[in-house]
């Protein structure tokens, strides 16, 4: 089961403005489904392609690789008849697929785009990791296209719903609310895409078996221990960092302030003792930083505090399986729970997580505000998240709150607004009702992410 990507729009617009003169490289966390969109790419848009894959190439491949690159008429040729594929010039396409396993092989882009005979699409997962790198020269004649699991509206697309997320981008254009039978169906798909998540595997496990989430919990859970084993392939210094703070990231989202205390990970400790831990974690796409932006002017990240920090995971769906055991599923009665609205406990950290991933999807990257009222000893504001419209010139910030239930207080927004009201084009609640507009913030069902 292949599903509609976005990602195949922007490969079709490299092809077409490239023209050989770059290679392609496709970076994003394990399992979120590069190989098979990237191989569904070649199939259609080339007359004949080659994939090399890494993880598993012989020692011929990597032969070639080591002692024809000052040849490339063998290198070619040796190529066309190890994959019994002949190859066009102008025409074909050669895929290094998990390059992140042989690095040599990116670095001899540089080589291969020069020569343009054919074009060049790259995987990777980690791929800028320091230990893999360290030794290679990274091409200049790379484009680089981040990757993520399906976001919402290709999870839509996957149930046939193409229609849906029109009507519901119409709506947020027009500040109007769905229809309210359809906003109750926009709800239970977003629901389900918080269960299960945008990782293709469990998408399809769930779409075969009747949709039943304890199929799609499976290869989740498989997921999560290939992540895991991951981490403990990398390097000995800070892997137990990098294991602890995976492994603590749904207690860390189940609090308040959803931020990693590092404090609460060991007593003493503090940000920059986990650098390496967070740079792997972010770096690996398995996880979507935001940090606290103490003055949210013109470009965000140059006030930016990385000491505060909140951590939310790359897909919520694994977060779902990653904070509850097997046991908390027994009989789908969690799942249950979350699809009528009947979870007292945890369902704000899935909300805000699957926030995140569709902002992150959106090409935003991730900050968040806090105040300290010195007086009262406690934060007087607090909003989830701000995003820019990146204008050098009319820059405008817009203060996001996210709200799991339907009661729910406004005040931190509200001293945000007053405090920053020069800076600020939109705020925006998002919380599980129907659209309404009130005096100093749209309010936005969590659906309708997809148009921030």
């Amino acid at each position: 089961m292949i599903f509609e990507r976005k990602i195949y729009t922007k490969l079709l617009e490299w092809k077409q403005k490239s023209n050989g003169s770059k290679a392609v490289l496709v970076e994003g966390a394990r399992r979120i489904g590069k190989s098979t969109i990237i191989e569904e790419f070649a199939r259609k848009e080339y007359e004949s392609y080659v994939i090399i894959d890494f993880s598993d190439a012989n020692k011929d491949i990597i032969g070639y690789f080591e002692s024809n690159l000052n040849d490339l008429d063998a290198f070619f040729m040796l190529l066309s008849t190890e994959y019994g594929v002949e190859l066009h010039k102008r025409k074909s396409v050669i895929v290094f697929d998990e390059v992140q396993r042989y690095p040599k092989a990116r670095q001899a882009i540089k080589k291969l785009v020069k020569d343009g005979r054919y074009d060049y699409i790259e995987t990777g997962s980690l791929i800028s990791i320091k230990d893999p790198v360290k030794d290679i020269v990274i091409p200049s004649e790379e484009r680089s296209i981040k990757m993520y699991p399906l976001d919402f509206e290709e999870f839509a697309w996957a149930f046939g719903e193409k229609e849906l997320v029109l009507y519901i981008r119409k709506c947020f254009a027009e500040k109007k609310p769905l229809e309210r039978s359809l906003h109750i169906k926009a709800m239970l798909l977003f629901k389900q895409y918080m269960l299960v998540g945008g990782m293709p595997q469990s998408l399809v496990a769930y779409l075969e078996n009747e949709r039943k989430f304890s199929f799609a919990d499976d290869e989740k859970r498989d997921i999560l221990n290939l992540y895991r084993s991951d981490i403990m392939k990398i390097g000995a210094k800070y892997r137990s960092k990098v294991l602890s703070i995976f492994d603590q990231i749904p207690s860390f989202l189940s609090q308040h302030e959803k931020r990693v205390v590092f404090n609460d990970i060991s007593e003493g400790s503090y940000f920059s003792q986990y650098a390496d831990t967070f740079f792997w974690l972010g770096d690996s796409m398995v996880v979507n930083e935001c940090f606290s932006c103490t003055d949210p002017n013109v470009g965000l990240s140059l006030n930016e505090n990385r000491g505060f920090i909140k951590c939310y995971l790359g897909d919520t769906g694994l977060l779902v399986s990653h904070a509850f055991d097997e046991n908390e599923i027994v009989d789908e009665e969690l799942y249950k729970q979350i699809l009528n609205d009947k979870l007292s406990l945890n369902e704000g950290m899935l909300f805000e997580n699957a926030i995140a991933q569709i902002l992150v999807s959106n090409g935003h990257k991730l900050y968040f505000y806090v105040h300290y009222d010195e007086k009262k000893h406690r934060n007087d504001i607090e909003i989830d998240f701000i995003i820019s419209n990146s204008s050098k010139t009319k820059f405008k910030i817009f203060p996001i709150e996210v709200k799991s239930t339907k009661n729910y207080s406004t005040i931190s927004l509200e001293k945000f607004i007053l405090k920053f009201k020069q800076r600020i084009d939109t705020a925006y609640i998002i919380h599980p009702k129907n659209l309404t507009i009130k005096e100093k913030a749209i309010c936005i069902p969590p659906y309708m992410a997809i148009c921030l």
